[in-house]
């Protein structure tokens, strides 16, 4: 199927509010990867899309390689279930979908893509000789009852809230750049350059707004200090905690503790939405902080694979072999 065409329909179908995730939207992807760099397979059944598979094609190494862009927790197929599907024909209609999106994709010699985690079945990916790496997010899935959610946070947690909530005041009326330079600050504790731009984020940002999916959410006290913040997103099944930063010298304050329980209240009552989506990590320190939330931990599919160089991988293999073969047989230089 043509590009370009595919494209277009898939922008119909985003329109449409659909149970596509935010960072499989069109409109996001135009942002972080610009309008011509992403591209997207599609499987159709008549004049209705089933099944699609957004990618960002880029260059890398000096070869056409699809990834993850910035800021973007993951992507990965798109699939459209027929109603009251039985388990074992839901397995083989995947099978059906997923092999056509991979033959729909282009030609590229890497492939690295976070999967949603509704995607549990990644076998016809593993047939096509792509590989899987096991992540994890942390997700509260049920927000019906606040203060049961609130019970299921681990003590401290609970106590930390209670403490911040007298030294700091939470308000969303800061700026799009404050939140940079608190978020800016915890890469700089950690001796690391932040990975995204000011620029960047204003063009995240914007289109965000545009769409009315974002909210900043600031804890500052009564000499005007930002001790944390919180840029929150969401879509039409969730909310997520895109990005965070604190203050590390005011960080035993507890307010990013007490930012984590205003944005779940902000999901369940403002929203109306049940799900909350940390937006997971696989640092040690920071999986404790998600943990003590009592959110469910989730797993998802990083899946590749690596056609670099093939033929280079291939002699190099050879060429060992070829030397023990040599050694065996009792030949020297």
């Amino acid at each position: 199927m043509n590009s370009l065409y595919a494209k277009n329909e898939y922008r119909q179908l985003c329109s449409l509010g659909s149970t596509i995730p935010i960072f499989s939207k069109d409109w996001w992807l135009d942002v972080v990867c610009g309008p011509e760099k992403w591209n997207v397979a599609i499987v159709k059944n008549s004049d209705q899309i089933i099944a699609s598979l957004p990618y960002y094609l880029t260059r890398k190494w000096g070869n056409n390689v699809i990834r993850m862009p910035a800021l973007t927790q993951t992507m990965g197929p798109w699939i459209k279930y027929p109603e009251g599907q039985k388990y074992t024909n839901r397995l083989s209609f995947e099978k059906q979908v997923m092999t056509e999106l991979i033959e729909n994709l282009p030609p590229v010699s890497y492939f690295s893509q976070n999967f949603h985690y509704s995607i549990t079945n990644w076998l016809p990916f593993y047939w096509r000789g792509y590989k899987q790496t096991t992540r994890y997010t942390y997700v509260i899935d049920d927000l019906s009852d606040l203060n049961r959610v609130f019970q299921e946070f681990k003590s401290n947690a609970r106590g930390k809230i209670r403490k911040a909530g007298k030294l700091v005041e939470i308000t969303v009326n800061g700026t799009l750049e404050d939140f940079y330079h608190i978020n800016k600050k915890t890469f700089e504790r950690q001796k690391l350059a932040i990975p995204y731009s000011l620029e960047f984020v204003q063009r995240m940002d914007k289109a965000l707004r545009k769409h009315k999916a974002r909210e900043i959410f600031f804890a500052i006290d009564a000499n005007g200090r930002y001790h944390s913040a919180l840029y929150l997103i969401w879509d039409e099944q969730s909310s997520y905690v895109h990005m965070v930063g604190e203050d590390y010298n005011l960080r035993s304050s507890g307010a990013g503790i007490l930012l984590i329980w205003e944005a779940i209240k902000f999901t369940k009552e403002k929203l109306s939405l049940n799900r909350f989506d940390f937006e997971g990590s696989m640092i040690e320190p920071i999986e404790e902080t998600r943990r003590s939330f009592g959110a469910r931990q989730v797993p998802y599919f990083t899946i590749s694979k690596d056609q670099r160089n093939y033929f280079i991988k291939a002699v190099m293999g050879v060429r060992p072999m070829a030397g023990r073969l040599a050694r065996k047989l009792g030949f020297r230089r």
